[in-house]
């Protein structure tokens, strides 16, 4: 059976006729737009200073070429310096370096203080403002901010690649294959093909904004991959999109209906979450609106816990019960199993596979937003770049690898962060923190409260929630998933290799830089 692209799928539900006329179903592209912040003071790495001597000359203006110095036009006056942009000290060698050229000495620069509050070691400063530039723009960031390494001492940062003196002379960047088949049982049901070997991890309504969702679900549209509904139930306005929408199923079965499993193209069993396995999900009343308690038939105000675990659930037999129940009542569905990371993990992936998964998801420790409590995080699940490499040899001694499409997730942040894990074993990768970070995220931890995401992106607040609109949102995670790609891409094709499949286990063309000394060959 050849494989079936996620835009035509085998059933396809057509939504119903109220949603075609909603500016949100226009057409998405994958076409790179500026997707300019919403903040005029965006926090960038440098300050630029412009003194009072300056004689609005527009010598600035006309240099710039990162749009530093802007003069609106018809006016004589320069705007303010959009200093989030400027590369800094790096444009000290160029003919185009203001500092110098400016006739009146007027301007000057200096390292932003408030950058220095950003972030942390996984999710430094400088790959949160890498983010945020690829959002804006839709092209890899410039090279004078850090966007593929954090300073976490450990995980996706202490491997390195490869690369061979040279690529093979017929190897072509155009040529490379970034799509990813989800469905390698060759049963009778679709062989979904994704064209990035990415989709969105699950994100409830009640956790995030339903524009940020709504961003996530337009993007996947575009980009011909998915986004999954997370444990908070199928909210209608997602419909127009429902072929590129995962449905979850978990514990607490929270809008779990028939007819939302009837219209996904894959449906996923929450098991666990890397992030707080043996806990459940949790939602904190204030979180629990009108809305969401009205999708998850629960009381206003009350906190929502998702018990741990299925109840029942106690063996492999049990698993393909809850396997076969789906696949009764959505025959075209694929069917996943999202686990989290314990020693066993080989077994639970191998036990997945036969109950009749088509997709087992592994999600290791440091995934989740800032909802999810530390002690669980950082202590608990096994780190995924682990997990990955051991559920891969063990399937393939199995004999079954190539049956089962493996999906990692847990803390995998940028483009080279996908590419190792993709070396390390997975067919693909979910992306959750990185998306919220190209729609503003700046990693405050507050996600938890209704009111304590101020940049209305993990909220449930409807004022906050107009921080963001569809467009604008849309936009940020096209062009950051056009940067992602690209960026991949370019590694690939320095590794030599012709596709994402043929990427898969390639640990040869990985280092881990506490067991290597010769690092003549290493970049990040």
């Amino acid at each position: 059976m050849s494989a079936t692209s996620i835009t035509k799928p085998a059933t396809s539900v057509q939504p119903p006729e109220e949603f075609l006329s909603q500016p949100e179903y226009a057409q998405v592209t994958r076409k790179v737009r500026p997707a300019p912040p919403r903040y005029r003071n965006e926090i960038g790495k440098y300050s630029v200073y412009r003194a009072n001597n300056c004689r609005r000359c527009g010598k600035c203006a006309e240099l710039c070429p990162y749009g530093v110095h802007t003069r609106p036009e018809g006016y004589g006056l320069l705007n303010r310096p959009f200093d989030y942009r400027c590369i800094g000290f790096d444009c000290e060698k160029s003919d185009h370096y203001c500092i110098d050229a400016c006739p009146q000495g007027a301007l000057s620069i200096a390292a932003n203080p408030c950058f220095e509050t950003l972030g942390d070691y996984r999710w430094t400063a400088d790959l949160i403002v890498s983010t945020w530039q690829m959002a804006e723009t839709g092209r890899p960031p410039h090279s004078f901010l850090e966007s593929e390494l954090g300073d976490s001492e450990g995980g996706f940062d202490k491997l390195r690649f490869r690369f061979p003196v040279k690529p093979p002379a017929d190897l072509r960047r155009e040529d490379i294959s970034t799509e990813v088949i989800l469905n390698r049982r060759k049963d009778n049901r679709p062989e979904l093909k994704m064209d990035v070997p990415w989709y969105g991890g699950g994100m409830s309504f009640g956790s995030t904004s339903i524009y940020a969702i709504l961003s996530r679900a337009r993007t996947a549209k575009a980009w011909n991959t998915c986004t999954c509904t997370g444990e908070g139930g199928y909210v209608d306005r997602l419909i127009p999109y429902a072929d590129y929408v995962i449905t979850q199923v978990a514990t607490g079965l929270f809008g779990v209906r028939e007819e939302t499993i009837q219209r996904a193209p894959i449906v996923e069993f929450k098991y666990a979450q890397g992030a707080k396995p043996g806990l459940g999900g949790h939602l904190l009343g204030d979180k629990n609106t009108p809305s969401v308690a009205a999708m998850r038939e629960a009381v206003v105000g009350t906190s929502l816990f998702s018990p741990f675990p299925f109840h029942s659930l106690y063996s492999v037999e049990d698993h393909k019960k809850h396997l076969d129940w789906i696949a009764h009542v959505n025959p075209r569905a694929l069917l996943s199993a999202k686990v989290s990371t314990p020693v066993d993990v080989d077994m639970v992936a191998v036990g997945s596979y036969y109950a009749g998964a088509h997709i087992v998801h592994l999600d290791g420790s440091y995934g989740g937003t800032g909802a999810a409590p530390n002690v669980a995080k950082k202590n608990i699940a096994m780190p995924i770049e682990y997990a990955i490499n051991r559920v891969h040899q063990f399937l393939v001694d199995e004999g079954i690898r190539d049956e089962i499409t493996v999906i990692a997730s847990g803390g995998i942040r940028t483009a080279a962060d996908m590419v190792k894990a993709i070396a390390l074993g997975a067919d693909g990768i979910v992306v959750g923190t990185g998306e919220l970070v190209g729609l503003g995220c700046v990693r405050c931890g507050n996600c938890e409260s209704g009111r304590g995401c101020a940049r209305g992106i993990t909220t449930t607040d409807p004022g906050l929630e107009q921080k963001i609109t569809l467009e604008w949102g849309t936009q940020r995670l096209v062009n950051l998933y056009s940067a992602w790609r690209e960026m991949f891409v370019e590694i690939l094709y320095r590794l030599g290799v012709e596709s994402v499949s043929a990427l898969r286990g390639r640990t040869d063309l990985l280092m881990h830089i506490d067991y290597e000394n010769d690092g003549s060959k290493e970049t990040a």
